[in-house]
């Protein structure tokens, strides 16, 4: 991730009293995470006062709370960098590693679950990202674990590789315990002895097929984001439903790239020629994109074309707000935690804990839902 996106995710806070607090937990984990080297220049308080819309005073107490546990150094004349040697902290009741792909759009709730949980127990965290890179997963993970941790969350990659049995089993043989989140190993039913937390995307799917089905559409189509983790799922939810609701199926598959090179207005046109009337498309992006694409070719939404997109990160900045699929991220985070403390503590008396979270449908706009209600 490049240090501008990184310093680009800090938020705001309502509470003027916690600004700099947050703004320095932010920089924090950035610097945990590698986002910043040791020895590397962190952004000024200029930029960061001009990012993140806090005021240049509230930057300052955020560097100075740094400087103060002796993660930042400055350097008269040159700026703010990253200290050569982190403090010792004293050692709390547990450690507990980290694992993400990124620490953007998706992660950042599950993050606060996890950070959260763990804090109110006296447990520190260490984090590492591997920005879907899976050739540096093992020396991220190896990082932890020389880190001294007592147990592991981890969301490692185990679509498109050759044998995502083994791969589990190589995690498994890690000496701590280990929790994964948002993966499992779905085609072995019971024969999955992993322990994990997941969300439940075949049955996010299945209910907005359902909404829109309910809705009047007697034929929904399904547009992903081909070549992730989550789409199989989204597929299967997308394909049990129809089928339960007696409508052949009508999927459209494009890669991110070819999204994001204008892949929009081929599918809208698709879509239409097929005669469906509504949508689910994974993920948000993409339902922007394909609203975007039909406000071009005078097509309306919801009147023409009903939307409902999958994973609820930015679907309410839709130009028509987006009635979108949210994941429990928040809570999916805090249960892996949990669930990972209750492992630390009891061991093989622990029994395995594999639990899917059923996402919740957030209704605005873009499905005419609200409309019909108020006719």
């Amino acid at each position: 991730m490049s240090k501008k996106a990184a310093s680009g995710r800090i938020r705001d806070t309502d509470n003027r009293g916690l600004k700099f607090q947050a703004l320095a937990d932010d920089l924090r984990r950035g610097i945990l995470a590698g986002t910043w080297a040791v020895g590397a220049k962190l952004p000024t308080e200029a930029q960061l006062a001009a990012e993140t819309g806090m005021s240049l005073t509230t930057v300052r107490r955020a560097f100075d709370e740094l400087v103060q546990a002796e993660i930042v150094v400055r350097r008269q004349g040159a700026g703010s960098f990253v200290a050569g040697r982190q403090p010792v902290r004293r050692r709390s009741r547990f450690a507990v590693g980290v694992l993400l792909p990124d620490t953007q759009l998706y992660y950042p709730r599950v993050l606060q679950g996890i950070e959260e949980t763990l804090s109110a127990q006296d447990v520190s965290l260490q984090l590492a990202t591997y920005n879907y890179q899976p050739e540096r997963e093992d020396p991220s993970i190896e990082f932890l674990v020389n880190s001294g941790v007592d147990g592991l969350i981890l969301v490692p990659t185990l679509d498109g590789i050759a044998d995502p049995q083994q791969r589990v089993r190589e995690l498994a043989a890690l000496h701590v315990p280990v929790v994964l989140l948002e993966r499992s190993l779905m085609d072995l039913g019971p024969g999955d002895r992993t322990e994990h937390v997941c969300s439940d995307h075949q049955g996010g799917a299945y209910d907005a097929v359902s909404h829109l089905f309910a809705l009047g559409h007697p034929r929904v189509a399904l547009l992903t984001r081909t070549q992730t983790p989550t789409e199989p799922a989204i597929v299967a939810g997308y394909e049990r439903a129809a089928a339960d609701l007696g409508f052949a199926p009508l999927v459209f598959r494009a890669l991110k790239q070819e999204w994001e090179a204008g892949a929009a207005e081929e599918l809208l046109g698709q879509v239409r020629s097929a005669g469906v009337t509504a949508a689910l498309v994974f993920g948000d992006r993409e339902a922007t994109l394909l609203e975007a694409a039909a406000r071009r070719a005078g097509v309306r939404i919801p009147e023409d074309l009903a939307l409902v997109s999958y994973d609820d990160e930015l679907a309410d900045l839709a130009e028509v707000p987006l009635t979108a699929v949210a994941p429990a991220k928040h809570r999916m985070g805090r249960m892996a935690a949990e669930i990972l403390l209750r492992r630390l503590v009891e061991g093989d008396d622990c029994p395995i804990h594999q639990v899917r979270l059923r996402p919740r449908l957030v209704i605005r706009e873009s499905c005419g839902a609200k409309r019909q209600s108020a006719q």
